[in-house]
């Protein structure tokens, strides 16, 4: 008999998803702000993500305590701009989570080639 390998501790915790980033509209933002490197206007950031205006500011605001991205506010004329873009340590800890996230979907995969599907009970109409 084969000797059983038992599997790493912790193997399956991926401390590298923070919670932070994890929200959807959030990641969405992130998303968003890396693709642009000079940054979006909130206007942009709004249409792109698909967000009310109070929601999109309560996300800025979270991220923007966690020094993940800048928000730049200015005047055009008499018009408000608010302009945000990622921080340097916001461009790393988001490049990194992405990392972790695709070590997640290999596990993943793997695992899906390893195991048998399951077999369920059609529902039946009465």
């Amino acid at each position: 008999m084969g000797k059983k390998t038992e599997p790493k501790k912790g193997r399956y915790a991926y401390q590298g998803i923070e919670r932070i980033m994890h929200e959807k509209a959030r990641l969405s933002i992130l998303t968003s702000l890396l693709t642009r490197p000079t940054g979006l206007r909130f206007s942009e950031l709004k249409q792109l993500c698909s967000l009310t205006d109070g929601n999109l500011s309560r996300h800025l605001n979270v991220l923007e305590e966690e020094g993940l991205i800048e928000v730049e506010k200015s005047f055009n004329g008499k018009r408000p701009q608010t302009q945000c873009h990622l921080t340097d340590t916001g461009r790393e800890r988001f490049l990194a989570y992405l990392q972790e996230l695709e070590q997640v979907i290999r596990d993943a995969a793997a695992a899906s080639k390893t195991q048998a599907p399951r077999k369920t009970k059609l529902a039946t109409a009465t």
